[in-house]
C-alpha cells in the first residue's frame, strides 16, 4: 500500500508563485495545499493539519507575521517563510516568532527542497526522546557527559562554549537568532549584546572547526544568527 504523501500548505496571494510551487512539491512526493489569504491559510492549516507551511509575509488581508503568531498559538506545525522582504529585521522577527526557516524570493528549487527536508526532520527529532549524543561528521557532542570530540580527540570547552554549542546542536539545521542565543546562554539581561556571541563563536570555531575561517559546523546567517550543520559521518 503506497504511503500517504505529507501535506504542505502554500499561503501566498500570488497565483504564479503557487503554480510554480505546486509541481515542485509534488515532484518531491508531497501533496500541495493552497491559500491566497491569511485567513484562508489559517483555516486550512488548522483543519487539514499539514506537515509544513510555506508562508508569504505580504498577504492582502493580514500581515504574515500575524498569521505566524496565530499558527504558533494553535499548533506546532513548522513554518518556512518565503518572502520578497530581504530586510534582516523581518527575518529576525519571523524566526523569533517561531518560523523554522526563512527564504528570500527568488530562491532555487534545490535550496527550497533541502530546507523542507531539514524542517521535517526537526519535527521528527522533536517528537523523539532527546538523543544524548549528537554527531555531525567527525564532531561528536555528548550532552549527558558534557564532552565534545573531534576526530576521536576530546576538545576542551568552557561551560559557556559548551552551552552555546549544545543549544545550536539541539536546533541543528535551524537558524537560531542572536537574541535567542543570548537569552539561552547569558539570560535576558544580555539581549542586544551581540559582541558576546562574536567573541565566543570565534573561540568555539577555533576549537571545533578543522578550518575556522571556513566553518563546517557553525555557520553564520549574516545579520540574523547562526545555524548548526549536520554533516555526514
Amino acid at each position: 500500500m503506497p504511503a500517504i504523501p505529507q501535506k504542505i500548505l502554500i499561503i501566498d496571494d500570488e497565483a504564479p508563485i503557487r503554480r510554480f510551487l505546486r509541481p515542485v512539491l509534488e515532484e518531491q512526493g508531497y501533496k500541495a495545499l493552497e491559500a491566497a489569504t491569511g485567513r484562508e491559510g489559517l483555516a486550512i492549516a488548522l483543519g487539514e493539519r499539514p506537515a509544513l507551511v510555506l508562508l508569504d509575509l505580504g498577504l492582502p488581508d493580514m500581515d504574515g507575521l500575524a498569521v505566524l503568531g496565530l499558527l504558533r498559538r494553535e499548533s506546532d506545525i513548522p513554518v518556512i517563510v518565503l518572502s520578497a522582504r530581504a530586510d534582516q529585521d523581518d527575518k529576525i522577527a519571523a524566526l523569533d516568532g517561531g518560523a523554522v526557516d526563512y527564504l528570500t524570493k527568488p530562491f532555487g528549487v534545490g535550496e527550497l527542497a533541502a530546507r523542507i527536508r531539514v524542517a521535517l526532520r526537526l519535527v521528527t527529532a522533536a517528537g523523539a526522546p532527546q538523543e544524548p549524543v549528537i554527531v555531525s561528521g567527525e564532531l561528536r557532542l555528548d550532552l549527558a557527559k558534557h564532552q565534545v570530540h573531534l576526530g576521536g580527540t576530546e576538545v576542551r570547552l568552557t561551560p559557556i562554549e559548551f552551552h552555546l554549542l549544545s543549544f545550536l546542536a539541539k536546533n541543528a539545521g535551524k537558524v537560531v537568532t542572536h537574541q535567542q542565543l543570548l537569552r539561552e546562554v547569558w539570560g535576558q539581561n544580555a539581549v542586544g549584546k551581540e559582541h558576546y556571541l562574536r567573541i565566543y563563536v570565534h573561540q568555539l570555531r577555533n576549537k571545533i572547526e578543522p578550518v575556522p575561517a571556513r566553518p563546517r559546523f557553525v555557520r553564520t546567517e549574516p545579520g540574523v544568527g547562526y545555524r548548526f550543520m549536520l554533516a555526514e559521518s
